[in-house]
């Protein structure tokens, strides 16, 4: 056994009956819908796996276990549990009565091995073309955000692009559990804190984002606006940190404005939406969009810049690139489709050429 295994022993020893998914690198998650209802997640497709635990009571003692482990507690009271593991892990679950088929666990786990752009361009999730777009996008300190549904690599791109921040900058990473890896000298990384049996001691990211504010951050990341906080994050892309990073749930560029505008409105601090909607449209510059197939392939599906807002202050903007679905491969299953130019150029093209990046020939030209 190795010295550091992939996996805290402690914890596996709790989970027994699927103890080799949680060893297994190609397992990115572990889902126990109950005691005898348990799938995996593999190369991006679910898999019903025939593990079962002995009895509800058998997987609820697993739970309480892990709870215990990780100083936080899990009752009837506070039916929920979201905890980050040793190895980085993140689990939640919930338990009766909520849970009405016994205890609910989900397991996303995280490879040990970085991906970079050249992996996602192997793997066919975007062009060579669109990779050095985004590369020069961070480098030219365009505020980007990375929209996308559950489980489609929202991370995994934002990690990526991050890592094309230069290494003289400030860089603060915002997280509810730690996920994100820089490699950069000068990163200060930030997580947020539940509250303790008492309701006491919670530190929300909207906290963090607030208070990473007089650390003198160039750039801020935040690993996912889910609440209020995206409005400090506007605020701080429209006031001196432009090149800022985040993801958000949606299903398109379009919804991913719509979705920041709601989730700024949910800080509670009294704006009025046109005043909400001028924050999102000033601040925000690229949307990439990254959606998860039925084949289990993760693509880019559009590169969205963001113009402000029209006349009737609706949002405008010119999608660069959009992903050209062609069907699927009736052998294979495999989803054939290319990421293609709209003809439309960005209005910053200017500036990517200052980033001394090289954007391929043609780039934006429609075929």
């Amino acid at each position: 056994m190795s010295d550091q295994p992939l996996f805290s022993q402690t914890v596996l020893q709790f989970f027994g009956p699927v103890r080799d998914f949680l060893e297994d690198e190609s397992v990115t998650e572990v889902m126990i819908n109950g005691p005898g209802d348990i799938y995996i997640e593999r190369q991006g497709k679910l898999l019903k796996t025939d593990r079962a635990f002995a009895s509800p009571e058998s997987l609820l003692a697993a739970v309480r276990n892990v709870s215990q482990f990780v100083g936080r507690s899990i009752d009837q009271n506070t039916p929920f549990l979201d905890a980050r593991l040793p190895d980085g892990s993140r689990l939640h679950a919930m338990i009766p009565p909520i849970a009405r088929r016994g205890p609910y666990v989900a397991i996303r786990r995280f490879s040990k091995s970085l991906l970079g752009m050249d992996d996602l361009v192997a793997r066919g999730s975007l062009t060579s073309a669109a990779a050095g777009f985004l590369k020069a996008c961070v480098a030219a300190r365009k505020n980007l955000v990375v929209a996308g549904g559950t489980g489609s690599g929202k991370t995994t791109l934002l990690n990526i692009l991050s890592s094309f921040i230069g290494a003289g900058e400030r860089v603060i990473v915002i997280e509810d559990a730690s996920e994100l890896q820089l490699a950069q000298p000068h990163v200060l990384t930030m997580e947020t804190r539940h509250p303790d049996a008492q309701g006491r001691g919670a530190v929300t990211i909207r906290d963090l984002v607030a208070a990473s504010l007089r650390l003198r951050p160039d750039r801020i990341i935040v690993g996912e606006c889910r609440g209020g906080e995206a409005l400090d994050m506007l605020q701080a892309m429209n006031t001196g940190h432009a090149g800022s990073l985040t993801t958000v749930h949606a299903n398109s560029g379009r919804d991913a404005l719509s979705r920041l505008e709601t989730l700024a409105l949910m800080s509670g601090v009294e704006l009025p939406l046109t005043a909400v909607r001028g924050q999102v449209a000033s601040a925000l510059e690229v949307v990439a969009q990254i959606s998860r197939f039925p084949d289990g392939s993760r693509r880019l599906t559009e590169i969205v810049e963001v113009l402000g807002l029209d006349s009737q202050g609706n949002y405008r903007f010119h999608p660069l690139l959009v992903f050209d679905l062609e069907g699927k491969d009736p052998d294979s299953g495999k989803v054939l489709g290319e990421l293609k130019a709209t003809g439309q150029e960005p209005s910053f093209l200017k500036e990517l050429v200052l980033t001394g990046v090289e954007l391929e020939p043609g780039l934006f030209q429609a075929s």
